[in-house]
């Protein structure tokens, strides 16, 4: 017994000042390390990658207190520098990504862009912050690489050298997969066609209409309003569709939107007209239909069939998220009676007597 305790006394006797600053310093952030990846990342909480970063921010600090514990109490009589430069190399690449996401994240508050999406307040990257961010990550990763090969040993510069030329060539091979959507994200952010939370339409392919959530360095993520999940697109691809931003209006009128109807001959046109004006007037009083009432209603005759009539119906509406809700179609069917509905592709409703 007295043998543990003069062990320990010895042990508790070789701690230095940094071991004491290490275990103070990676204790208090095993506590709150959830506060402070939500701190640095304030959009992702509801994100799947949250808990793993949460999960890796403190296993690196608990592998930092293990480390230095187990230097200090069970190795204090031998000569074990490999294990010295490994806590060495850990702690400083930990260093290194913690500063770079704080750095990071100041660029992000200094240089980003506000705006509020599902009644949340979020900051976006920008093209200033986006570059700055990328710049950052590229001095860190230099410097952070540079420390760790003289950390290991590698003292002469040529082999120093070496390893950074062998990183170098590798991403050089590897351009072809990253650069593209690199470029293509910084083109996006630069131009503002795209914003994270427009209500943007994909019309190349299958159509789709969804919020934009988030421009990432390689990827688009998109919040599909129809089915109530998301979707990834590449930058590259991004850039080369056909998108229709329903967020970005021609005039100060908002989108011009349509529904079509069929309808028998035997309604005569003065009856249709008197049709949707009562729809109109009935979807004036119920706030949650997103129309602009000082527009009127606009009713075309668009095609002539066998046995009924296609009438469009055009109205402005300044809420794109609000298209595939429903709204005016439920509107009109609820006028329409006992009539029988069809919903078709492009937000339109058919209705036959």
């Amino acid at each position: 017994m007295q043998n543990w305790i003069q062990v320990l006394s010895e042990a508790f006797r070789a701690f230095g000042v940094l071991d004491v600053i290490l275990l103070i310093a990676n204790s208090l952030l095993i506590l709150f390390s959830r506060h402070i990846v939500l701190k640095l990342f304030p959009d992702a909480e509801q994100d799947e990658w949250f808990t793993r970063r949460v999960h890796f921010f403190r296993a690196a600090n608990l592998l930092i207190v293990v480390f230095v514990l187990f230097y200090r109490f069970f190795l204090p009589l031998a000569d074990h520098s490999w294990i010295t430069r490994l806590l060495a190399v850990i702690v400083a690449a930990y260093l290194f990504y913690l500063s770079f996401h704080l750095v990071n994240f100041l660029i992000k508050k200094r240089f980003g862009r506000e705006h509020e999406l599902n009644g949340e307040r979020r900051l976006s990257d920008t093209y200033n912050s986006r570059i700055l961010g990328m710049l950052t990550a590229t001095l860190f990763s230099v410097i952070g690489l540079i420390a760790i090969i003289r950390i290991l040993g590698f003292d002469s510069l040529l082999e120093a050298g070496g390893v950074i030329g062998v990183v170098g060539v590798m991403l050089a091979l590897t351009q072809g997969a990253w650069a593209p959507d690199i470029i293509s994200g910084l083109i996006i952010l630069n131009s503002r066609l795209v914003d994270e939370g427009d209500v943007i339409e994909l019309r190349d392919g299958e159509k789709m209409v969804g919020v934009v959530f988030k421009t990432k360095i390689f990827h688009t993520e998109l919040l599909n309003l129809v089915n109530n999940h998301r979707v990834m697109v590449q930058n590259a691809r991004l850039r080369g569709m056909t998108i229709a931003n329903l967020s970005r209006f021609a005039s100060a009128r908002g989108l011009r939107e349509s529904l079509s109807f069929k309808i028998g001959y035997e309604v005569t046109e003065a009856q249709v007209q008197e049709l949707f004006k009562n729809v109109f007037e009935r979807a004036n009083k119920d706030q949650e239909i997103p129309i602009e009432y000082q527009y009127p209603l606009q009713v075309a005759l668009m095609n002539t069939g066998d046995f009924a009539i296609e009438w469009s119906v055009y109205y402005y509406l300044k809420r794109g998220k609000k298209i595939t809700a429903g709204s005016p179609a439920a509107a009109v069917t609820g006028a329409a009676g006992s009539r029988k509905t069809e919903y078709q592709p492009g937000h339109s409703l058919a209705l036959c007597s």
